[in-house]
């Protein structure tokens, strides 16, 4: 027997009465054949859960809504073990890291890796991927966050090394103000410039990782 909230809940994208102009890029987006991370945010009530799993039928049929609940067993860097409880399907496994209080770190690199790494269980899906939703990540530990951060970062087509030397090179700028700092970071500028980076990309590339860097310190 389901609750008369989940029977009466909006299963397709088009019938959401709320933001329906991010309801069609959502649709659009479905039409690619990869799709991009996403952050859904708002109060309590708001709708997020719904829209969600409306976007998961898109992409993947009702198979999304045959359901099942898992306890996953996690190993921290001192070998202690940590449970979890996950909701998923075959095609995407939901779960709150900040159920596990500090060790939500090793819940998200594990978590998004593994998923990473295998493969759909049902062969006849739309698509390649697995979705991974990660609820209340805005109560994450700041380590959780850079962990995320970085993770969702590896998961894209692979970069130029160069913007990987400019990511260091912002991270060493913030990590020490001196004079010694000073002369390595210039060293390094001058690296990439001998290495035919235009200056105009640099400046632009460490504008962007300091920004981003402080944002989520």
């Amino acid at each position: 027997m389901s609750l008369w909230v989940d029977k009466h809940r909006p299963r397709d994208l088009m019938k959401l009465d709320y933001h329906k102009d991010q309801a069609v890029r959502l649709k659009s987006l479905v039409q690619q054949s990869d799709f991009p991370h996403l952050l859904v945010y708002g109060p309590s009530g708001a709708g997020k859960k719904t829209r969600i799993m409306c976007l998961l039928r898109e992409l993947y049929g009702s198979g999304v809504e045959r359901l099942r609940q898992e306890t996953m067993t996690f190993t921290t860097p001192s070998n202690k073990k940590v449970e979890i409880m996950t909701v998923s399907s075959n095609y995407h496994i939901e779960v709150n890291p900040t159920d596990v209080g500090i060790h939500d770190r090793v819940v998200i690199m594990d978590l998004v890796k593994n998923v990473a790494q295998t493969h759909q269980i049902d062969s006849s899906g739309q698509r390649e991927f697995k979705v991974v939703i990660l609820n209340e990540v805005d109560d994450l530990t700041k380590d959780a966050q850079h962990a995320l951060r970085r993770t969702m970062e590896k998961s894209k087509d692979p970069e130029p090394d160069w913007q990987q030397f400019i990511r260091d090179t912002a991270t060493m700028i913030l990590s020490e103000q001196t004079a010694k700092k000073l002369g390595e970071v210039r060293q390094k500028l001058y690296e990439l410039i001998i290495h035919g980076v235009p200056p105009d990309m640099i400046f632009a590339g460490l504008l962007k990782e300091l920004v981003v860097i402080v944002i989520w310190l």
